[in-house]
């Protein structure tokens, strides 16, 4: 811990508050987002004198839940949040949601009103504990002073260990302000609380066994692959097996686009190869995936043939939505390196299927139904192209953060994404909002990589005032505003399946705000762009500044829609490339 040595303060007394403080340092935190208020507001004394912790004063509670997130999901630690009691405390509870469906290690500290004052509606009271115990891997009410270093110790270990997840702390204001003597929990005693990350063998083997006689494999790879930190692993095993991969939309990064072996992301707005594959396959080796429904479409009719390898942390995921015919227990990075010996002692032995006629049709699928757009006809620039610009003049080392609609699924086909951690959005709960404040904290963390948030004209006007605390604190992120003057995805959907009646979908943002003055009123740079011919000079004139942030608002097209699709309750053998138009598959296909 890069403080470290906390035995130095055991036996010193000190306050609850100091306690607290001393305890996040004891752990490591270097960063904290939040708002203080009454029931906080003994920590933020002692915080003020810390010489390790950065408190970056978000302007909404929401933003401060966000950017931990992009913290931890940026740097690998765990991201910090702080807020007070009553509404402080439930502004976090999106965030929280969030976090916890895509297993982002967050620590959320929150005031609570005194301890004798709870359960009597006082003023600020919520019961937060309650509220967030559905979303929160753990969670805590702290009312004795004395375990407060404890809580905190155990909070980190729950956060980061086995599958990572959001805890909440919520610690009553007298217990702040009593005195304490610091004692540092010498271990942790948290009985039934094991992760197992060790895979059993035979599990391995048997595995092993399925896929060296698998004809048409697939490796599917889902984000616990990036928070076990097993990306060198898994190229060495798609290059050892010559198997087929795809990455969902929390894994994107994970194994490069560019590689030969990647088929690309699977779901709802995948590829045609990559969903194809799954549909096709007779073995899915499902690698910190969950089979969701974005992926699978009609569960019934998902990879009708195929067996399935599931290896997981979390053994409550195992067999959730599809039966598992081999499941493994045990954190991916492990897995995959126990996999690539016995499968290679599979291969050595003599058995292993010959791939050429997978590799055949995949190329097939890959060749014939490439990722693509029709331009307007009336000239109006495309949102694809602009963000197809982005990646290409960026480039893979920096980080992308998108919010959520149209714009999310854009960037996850668009920008070509060669390294691990530079692809954040919400996956899991779909949180429109969340870009701007996941990429403050995502530069926070790492701030000397250039990060840029492709977010949408709906969920940029959620959050945008945290660009002011990025002005503030010195926090240049980029922003680009896909500007379609409307909730894009609702749009397409009306468009689809309501006969074209857009109700409440249009925002008018091309006239109300402005989003060029308005980032200028913020203190950033406002930008504005409407023509193809003008991105490369206008993302060129945005990058050249590096002293405040960045917004680009891009005027594009309305009625651009995502393909391909697969509608949602279909079959992902229902696949569109555009509207009304299913892959015209070769006899060979079947």
């Amino acid at each position: 811990m890069p403080q470290g040595q906390p035995a130095r303060d055991n036996g010193t007394t000190m306050s609850g508050a100091a306690s607290l403080i001393r305890s996040l340092e004891a752990v490591g935190v270097d960063t904290v987002f939040g708002i203080p208020g009454g029931a906080i507001l003994p920590a933020y004394d002692p915080m003020f004198d810390s010489q390790q912790i950065r408190h970056i004063l978000v302007r909404h509670e929401q933003g401060a839940g966000h950017a931990a997130e992009g913290y931890a999901l940026a740097t690998g630690k765990p991201g910090v949040c702080m807020a007070t009691s009553g509404p402080g405390a439930t502004n976090l509870v999106t965030p929280i949601a969030d976090a916890h469906m895509d297993s982002v290690p967050m620590v959320a500290v929150t005031g609570q009103v005194a301890s004798a004052a709870i359960g009597t509606d006082a003023f600020q009271e919520a019961d937060i504990r309650g509220i967030s115990m559905p979303i929160t891997k753990h969670n805590y009410l702290v009312t004795d002073p004395a375990e407060i270093p404890r809580t905190i110790a155990e909070a980190f270990h729950i956060a980061t260990t086995g599958r990572p997840g959001p805890v909440l702390v919520d610690v009553a204001k007298d217990a702040m302000q009593a005195m304490t003597t610091f004692r540092w929990p010498v271990e942790l005693d948290l009985p039934g609380y094991r992760p197992v990350t060790r895979p059993h063998a035979k599990q391995v083997r048997e595995a092993a066994r399925l896929m060296a006689s698998a004809k048409r494999p697939v490796l599917y790879v889902g984000g616990g692959v990036l928070r076990a930190r097993a990306w060198a692993e898994l190229r060495r095993l798609a290059e050892v097996t010559g198997f087929p991969v795809v990455t969902t939309l929390t894994a994107r990064g994970a194994f490069p686009d560019s590689h030969q072996q990647h088929l690309g992301m699977p779901g709802m707005h995948g590829g045609v190869a990559a969903v194809t594959a799954l549909q096709k396959a007779d073995l899915l080796i499902a690698l910190g995936a969950r089979f969701d429904d974005r992926v699978t479409g009609k569960l019934s009719s998902f990879a009708p043939n195929a067996a399935v390898i599931h290896a997981d942390i979390d053994p409550a995921e195992i067999s959730k939505n599809r039966v598992a015919d081999v499941p493994i227990v045990g954190d991916c990075k492990e897995v995959i390196a126990e996999l690539i010996p016995a499968i290679e002692a599979e291969f050595a032995a003599g058995t292993r299927a010959d791939l050429t006629g997978w590799w055949r049709q995949l190329d097939q699928w890959r060749d014939n139904f490439p990722l693509g757009y029709t331009p307007a006809e009336n000239g109006e620039l495309m949102p694809q192209y602009v963000i197809e610009r982005l990646g290409k003049l960026i480039g893979p080392d920096a980080i992308y953060v998108a919010g959520v609609g149209q714009h999310q699924m854009w960037a996850s086909q668009f920008i070509s994404y060669e390294n691990p951690n530079t692809w954040l959005n919400s996956g899991g709960a779909g949180t429109m909002g969340y870009a701007v404040p996941a990429a403050m904290g995502a530069k926070a963390g790492r701030p000397e990589a250039t990060v840029w948030a492709i977010d949408g004209d709906g969920c940029f006007q959620m959050t945008n005032q945290e660009l002011a605390t990025c002005a503030i604190e010195g926090i240049p992120i980029k922003v680009a505003v896909i500007n379609n003057e409307s909730l894009g995805m609702v749009r397409q959907w009306q468009t689809l399946f309501y006969e074209g009646r857009y109700s409440n979908t249009d925002l008018g943002s091309r006239r109300i705000p402005d989003f060029a003055k308005l980032a200028e009123a913020y203190g950033c740079v406002g930008l504005r762009c409407d023509t193809a011919e003008e991105v490369d000079a206008t993302i060129e004139k945005a990058m050249a500044v590096d002293d405040r942030p960045v917004v680009v608002d891009f005027g594009v097209h309305r009625d651009a829609m995502v393909w391909p699709m697969v509608a949602a309750g279909t079959s992902n053998d229902e696949i569109q490339i555009a509207r009304g138009m299913a892959p015209e598959w070769d006899r060979s296909d079947d």
